[in-house]
């Protein structure tokens, strides 16, 4: 079943007098259980497409069908419903609050969904034992090294029970071991638990971890690489 359709998607903006095509046509769908790279230099349109499926930013036109529901034409309120229930997001930049322990961190969220402090405590030590974590829950941000600091931010990511993980270059701040510490971790949570994934990334070795390769040029998907074999972290 498809969790992510979309047909067509433009994306138009002004920079100045000048209007920018930064997506054309682009028609793509994601199974769900897909783990899914996008990969194009810059200024191809990755990361534009990410935020329009992440529900951050909408289309010029086109459709997109998420979970069964055509939303490009929510109102900004259900737009934010739609992350919040269906969405867990992965930044290259952590985006930890410094003043906060780990599970704190991965809690914060769900405090603002309304989840009671038991059910709260709940999800997040399961989410930080999935990354192998757990015994790090009481450490904060500064006393963490930056693939813990990712591996937090993938927790708190997984706490939100999300359909699917968006990752914005989840490994590009990072050196080349934890980057492969975060990429064993969601080849586990792909094959294990069935988790969609969909990353943007500049990094090859990075992309050919999941199991499909999607290029991007100048807005438009120029093609799709099937991996055989995805790399082993």
């Amino acid at each position: 079943m498809s969790l992510i359709k979309l047909e067509g998607i433009t994306r138009q903006y002004r920079s100045g007098q000048i209007k920018v095509n930064a997506l054309k046509g682009i028609t793509l769908s994601v199974e769900e259980g897909d783990f899914i790279s996008i990969m194009g230099p810059s200024g191809s349109g990755k990361s534009t497409l990410l935020n329009i499926i992440g529900c951050l930013d909408r289309p010029t036109s086109g459709s997109y069908e998420l979970a069964g529901r055509r939303v490009e034409k929510y109102s900004d309120g259900k737009l934010a419903d739609i992350r919040n229930r269906l969405i867990g997001f992965v930044f290259q930049s952590f985006h930890l609050l410094p003043d906060l322990d780990a599970q704190a961190n991965v809690e914060l969220p769900l405090i603002y969904r309304g989840v009671g402090s038991r059910e709260r405590h709940r999800r997040s030590l399961s989410a930080l034992e999935a990354v192998g974590l757990a015994n790090r829950r009481h450490h904060r941000p500064s006393q963490l090294s930056g693939g813990e600091q990712q591996r937090v931010a993938i927790a708190r990511a997984l706490a939100g029970e999300p359909a699917v993980i968006l990752a914005d270059e989840p490994t590009g701040a990072l050196d080349s071991q934890s980057g492969r510490n975060i990429m064993a971790i969601f080849q586990k949570l792909n094959r294990e638990r069935g988790l969609t994934i969909v990353q943007v990334t500049h990094e090859k070795n990075i992309a050919r971890h999941g199991q499909k390769i999607i290029y991007l040029l100048d807005g438009e998907l120029e093609r799709e690489e099937v991996l055989a074999k995805p790399l082993e972290a």
